[in-house]
């Protein structure tokens, strides 16, 4: 077996599933799913439409029953939640573009959205990763950017749909706040990064830009919304650009930080740290920023210049998620969750294993550095969840979940699996291995 096909599978895609044999053409491979449509978007996906219909039908369902006309109080706004995050680990377990879904969960994660705040955000976590991730994984970063900070999901999450400008027609009328969280992320984890220069003041003035920013959740067509009513009056200047009021200076300014150069390194380096090394190579985050740069962004260039790379290709230099570890294991078993509660419980593991999907703690999102997944705890509790999948009556013999790994496996390993005192001991062995645990 190639030892560049099996690399190709577990850097840049979820793992070996069973015993589907490994790409002939390994670029070629990788590619090919960069230019060939997300099939997971022809099918049916969660969207914020209908979720913020649910969330509108609660909220006058509690109104109701607070005032006695109605016997019960509507469902848990959760429930639907449930249903939507069930769908979505089993969808990237079973993924047939690897490469593509991996995409998916980076950018999620550079721009987290967490279930973790409750509320709305729980109905409208997967509808964002649908709807302003995943259709522009391979398109234009201003693309990306645009929707994400148009969605529902995001201006909820930021608590920027009730922000108010204090000179605005209602916070001169009635007062409110004007909320930063979504100018400050923005600058400081989506776009230019902490380091490049901005102040406290670009912050508070791109607040003021993006104040009507809002979300409609009681009238068609639910979605975005633009508030005049709460929209601070009057040009802004945010890093030395004067942007007019409006909707439209706040995509002026969106467009402009799209572009800038420290947004293009932080990407870069991002990337590289993602798909390369825990310490990225300044050159190479030099020659990925090149890239976005000369392409206007273009971010299916840039990641078919990272997978040139060739940093990009020495074997298990990253060490593996909880979640990457867990699709890893459940490619590897061929085992794709197909009913809800085997989807359940792949996402009661994730939780478990300390990454809970889509629920990050804060949001800058999940770590992407091995040092902050290898404690003792976290390698022992992997370990005893290796041992009960390796105990499933339908785990697969150990040496046909060995090409999982492939030429990456050790010697050392090997001998340890073969002299392993039982089938099950035999499997958990390998899915425990230093080498199964990286990628």
């Amino acid at each position: 077996m190639d030892i560049r096909a099996i690399h190709a599978v577990t850097r840049f895609g979820l793992g070996q599933r069973g015993a589907e044999a490994p790409p002939a053409d390994p670029e070629a491979w990788l590619t090919s799913q960069l230019e060939a449509p997300d099939a997971v978007l022809a099918g049916h996906l969660p969207d914020s439409r209908s979720a913020l219909e649910a969330i509108h039908l609660v909220d006058v369902g509690d109104a109701q029953f607070r005032k006695g006309m109605i016997p019960q109080a509507p469902p848990y706004i959760g429930d639907r939640y449930q249903a939507d995050r069930k769908w979505a680990i089993g969808t990237l377990i079973g993924s047939g573009q690897p490469f593509r879904e991996r995409l998916v969960m980076f950018w999620a994660n550079h721009f987290t959205v967490s279930a973790r705040a409750g509320g709305a955000v729980l109905a409208l976590v997967e509808a964002y990763v649908a709807e302003a991730i995943r259709p522009h994984v391979t398109g234009r970063f201003e693309d990306m950017l645009s929707a994400v900070m148009h969605h529902p999901g995001m201006l909820y999450y930021l608590d920027n749909a009730t922000s108010v400008g204090p000179n605005s027609t209602m916070g001169r009328a009635r007062g409110g706040g004007l909320n930063e969280n979504l100018a400050r992320e923005c600058l400081e984890l989506h776009t230019m990064g902490a380091k490049s220069g901005y102040t406290q003041q670009d912050v508070t003035s791109f607040a003021r830009i993006l104040t009507g920013w809002s979300v409609d959740r009681n009238n068609e067509p639910r979605g975005f919304v633009f508030r005049p009513e709460t929209h601070e009056p009057g040009p802004k200047v945010l890093l030395g650009q004067t942007y007019p009021e409006g909707h439209e200076g706040g995509v002026a300014a969106l467009r402009w930080l799209a572009h800038h150069p420290a947004t293009y390194r932080r990407l870069s380096e991002q990337l590289v740290r993602h798909f390369v090394a825990d310490a990225p190579d300044p050159q190479d985050v030099a020659h990925i920023a090149g890239v976005l740069t000369a392409t206007g962004g273009d971010l299916k260039a840039a990641t078919l210049a990272l997978i040139k790379l060739p940093n990009a290709w020495m074997p298990l230099t990253k060490f593996r998620t909880p979640v990457e570890y867990i699709v890893a294991v459940y490619r590897a078993l061929d085992f794709i969750p197909a009913t809800v509660e085997d989807r359940a419980k792949a996402y009661a593991t994730t939780e478990f294993l300390g990454q809970a999907f889509h629920a990050a703690s804060l949001p800058n999102g999940w770590s992407d550095v091995g040092a902050d997944w290898v404690g003792g705890e976290d390698l022992v509790r992997r370990a005893d969840w290796a041992y009960t999948m390796a105990g499933r009556t339908d785990a697969p013999d150990p040496a046909a979940a060995a090409a999982a790994c492939g030429p990456l496996l050790s010697a050392e390993t090997a001998q340890q699996v073969r002299r392993a005192g039982s089938r099950q001991e035999a499997l958990a062995l390998l899915l425990a291995s230093p080498e199964f645990m990286r990628r």
